[in-house]
């Protein structure tokens, strides 16, 4: 008998990696379920699916449109002109309605033939097509404490502020951020170049 122990057999080098992609596999599983259950938390508690129902924001949204409002972003920031926000109808709170805001507190908003003036002066509103104007006047009203004065983008088929008034801040619950169907719109929705107001 000899006394030399045999040598290991060398480890070939197909021998090792079917476990180590195993746990690579694992590892990969465990942050994809992460993100994705982080991402339906986003979406169930910051982000709320809505559904568009009429034309007063055309061209911009379409009837049946699917979009993402953000209900936490008005706890950040302060609303903006231009903004287009979710808000309980003032005359029905069980009712929601969705409009651009035009007007801020303090500013004075009138409308004369069909075209809109802050604080003395027009505003240019290039997300207003000219056929969706509409020749109605309003008279010259200062939105007091924190009201908001809000219009469709489509002007002559529009149940806006010049209806029912201004909206308050309370009842303003959400902001539009990102349309989802149909995907010929899917895409953000910003507040597209919105004023050249005076300032209060």
């Amino acid at each position: 008998m000899s006394d030399s122990a045999n040598p290991a057999q060398p480890r070939t080098p197909d021998a090792a990696p079917l476990p180590q992609f195993r746990r690579e596999l694992r590892s990969w599983t465990r942050d994809l379920a992460v993100a994705l259950g982080l991402a339906l938390v986003i979406i169930i508690f910051l982000y709320q699916p809505v559904k568009v129902e009429g034309t007063s924001m055309a061209p911009l949204l379409s009837d049946q449109e699917r979009i993402f409002i953000n209900k936490f972003v008005y706890r950040f920031e302060p609303i903006e002109r231009g903004d287009v926000v979710v808000f309980w109808y003032p005359l029905d709170k069980s009712k929601s309605f969705i409009k651009r805001v035009v007007a801020l507190p303090g500013e004075t908003v009138e409308i004369r033939a069909g075209h809109l003036y802050v604080n003395g002066k027009e505003l240019l509103e290039p997300y207003v097509p000219a056929n969706f104007l509409d020749g109605a006047s309003y008279p010259p009203l200062m939105l007091a404490g924190e009201s908001y004065f809000v219009m469709g983008d489509h002007r002559d088929s529009s149940n806006d502020s010049r209806v029912f008034g201004p909206v308050m801040r309370q009842f303003i619950y959400g902001k539009a951020v990102f349309a989802y169907w149909p995907v010929d719109h899917f895409g953000s929705l910003t507040s597209s170049s919105t004023v050249n107001a005076a300032s209060p």
